[in-house]
């Protein structure tokens, strides 16, 4: 996606793509050291401040000092954001109620099966968040292209590109479906380190998978389309 056009013009008579992009119904990204400006901010306000400061609060005062600080740190970006921009990034949002129902299930109770509960329950919650606006004008994914990478649409949007975004938010509803099934029987046959490890290696496999996978139907729709991905000017 950081390629200068996921498609170049045959006959090279466009001197300034990004600029005639708009106008020609492609779509657009950031130059690339914008486009990792971009991407970074938003995932450092949405897992690097919450994870530094569980970090540091385990550290000083053990996990559920952890877990507590973690989740102040979400909400008091999100206060932050909404705040300054008016509105809170939806890649903030789903780690904000993510990270309030992990700290619920772990402050709850001390019990050993309601903690590893929390991990299935987790992505149950995206599934949830993805499948039900799959299928609406506002696909989940087109939300996060447009804010994480900074993905620019022209003001008439292509309908096979929003068929793209649902397909592609139905997709990530199914990956974390999958996951949610998956560590459900693990929590249930496997011990807790074990589990613990599996579930590390599995959310991480299916979650580059799946991200791969976005990116290169993404390409082939562009393609068949005609359409390009060019930098903004």
């Amino acid at each position: 996606m950081t390629g200068a056009t996921a498609r170049e013009r045959d006959d090279g008579a466009d001197p300034f793509p990004a600029a005639s992009a708009r106008t020609g119904g492609d779509l657009e990204v950031p130059r690339p050291l914008r486009l990792v400006l971009t991407a970074g901010w938003n995932l450092t306000e949405s897992a690097g401040l919450p994870v530094a400061a569980y970090v540091v609060a385990a550290w000083a005062d053990g996990h559920d000092a952890g877990v507590i600080a973690g989740l102040v740190a979400i909400w008091v970006t999100a206060v932050i954001r909404k705040v300054v921009t008016g509105s809170v990034p939806s890649l903030l949002t789903i780690t904000a109620i993510v990270l309030t129902v992990q700290a619920a299930i772990v402050l709850a109770t001390g019990n050993l099966w309601l903690f590893l509960l929390q991990f299935p329950l987790a992505n149950l919650c995206l599934c949830v968040l993805f499948a039900r606006t799959a299928g609406g004008p506002n696909p989940l994914v087109a939300r996060l292209a447009a804010e994480v990478v900074a993905l620019r649409q022209p003001a008439a949007r292509h309908p096979g590109v929003h068929r793209f975004f649902q397909g592609a938010t139905w997709l990530w509803a199914g990956i974390f479906l999958l996951l949610t099934a998956a560590l459900a029987v693990l929590m249930v046959t496997e011990p807790v380190n074990v589990f613990l490890l599996l579930t590390t290696a599995l959310t991480v496999a299916l979650v580059v998978a799946g991200t791969g996978a976005s990116v290169l139907w993404f390409l082939s729709v562009l393609r068949r389309l005609g359409l390009r991905l060019c930098f903004a000017a």
